[in-house]
């Protein structure tokens, strides 16, 4: 909230409180010209009279014990922008809450603390404790099944393009990664001309389909691939876990496998974000989300050839 917004917020409460004060004393206060209290004139049926008595005095002292009462909060709790001289915030209210849950979890949680995750994973209760997490925090992204989506990976298959041993997963999910894939379609058309770009896509298909036979297409590709993609690809396009290049050999696209897709990828690049999980859930609830994690894909017993390992 702005500091504008703040004060007009306060213009609105004192001029409904300076309302109420004047409202309780017009009805309060009574002039010589007025009718007594019995004496109003207005009789209905012979017998039903309207009189003009004021509040109790007690009862309107209550009232201004609620007016005295709101100015007292207001100064005391702030709106907006102005604090108060209470110095009360529901950001820190949040804070000092969430820190006494924690402290509780952690307290709860201890028996997991430390454990490596593919030892927790071996735990009936632990990984009972990480679906629950993983359901609360990480399903909107990955899928309440970590099946993911377009963009999110599956966590369910074998292919982890930072590194699929626990200590690398658990790194990833404690410390969070940052994917760049940087728009090359202009670079490469300064290249390898108007065509580069699709001749580019002919030759990563084809990493992945061995068996096609190479047309002109992906010969031309395969040049442009060696002098821009190699760096971070490969020369076999194995990927490189280190900078979370993925393998373009093993037929698993993030994005897709569309032209369309691969053509959106190269002209316009990838951002790719993994939150940092650690300062929020803390370091065991951390490690019971990875080993519910691990449970979900089978683990290759060596990595592909020619990739770059990370560990």
């Amino acid at each position: 909230m702005t500091s504008g917004w703040t004060w007009y917020v306060i213009a609105i409460v004192v001029l409904n409180l300076v309302g109420c004060v004047w409202l309780l004393r017009g009805n309060t206060r009574r002039s010589p010209s007025d009718p007594r209290p019995d004496e109003t004139g207005h009789v209905w049926d012979g017998d039903i009279t309207e009189y003009n008595k004021p509040l109790p005095r007690w009862w309107i002292n209550l009232f201004y014990i609620t007016i005295v009462f709101a100015v007292g909060y207001l100064l005391w709790f702030g709106v907006g922008t102005f604090h108060g001289y209470g110095n009360w915030s529901s950001k820190k209210e949040l804070a000092l809450d969430e820190a006494a849950e924690n402290a509780r979890l952690d307290d709860a949680l201890k028996l997991y603390a430390g454990k490596p995750i593919d030892v927790l994973a071996q735990d009936p209760g632990a990984v009972a404790m990480g679906r629950t997490i993983f359901i609360n925090r990480c399903a909107a992204c990955h899928g309440s099944s970590g099946h993911g989506a377009t963009g999110f990976p599956d966590l369910t298959d074998d292919i982890w393009h930072w590194g699929g041993t626990p200590h690398r997963i658990l790194e990833t999910i404690q410390e969070g990664r940052q994917a760049v894939m940087p728009a090359w379609g202009t670079t490469l058309t300064a290249q390898g001309g108007p065509t580069a770009v699709d001749d580019t896509i002919a030759y990563v298909l084809s990493l992945s389909r061995p068996d096609q036979p190479k047309d002109a297409a992906t010969e031309r590709g395969e040049k442009l691939f060696a002098t821009i993609c190699v760096a971070c690809h490969g020369p076999q396009g194995k990927g490189n876990q280190v900078v979370g290049a993925p393998d373009l050999t093993d037929n698993y696209w993030l994005y897709g496998s569309s032209k369309a897709s691969l053509r959106k990828t190269l002209n316009e690049g990838r951002q790719g974000a993994m939150p940092a999980w650690k300062p929020i859930l803390g370091d065991t609830r951390t490690r019971l989300v990875g080993a519910y994690v691990w449970t979900l894909s089978p683990h290759k017993d060596a990595p592909p050839a020619g990739a770059v390992v990370a560990e």
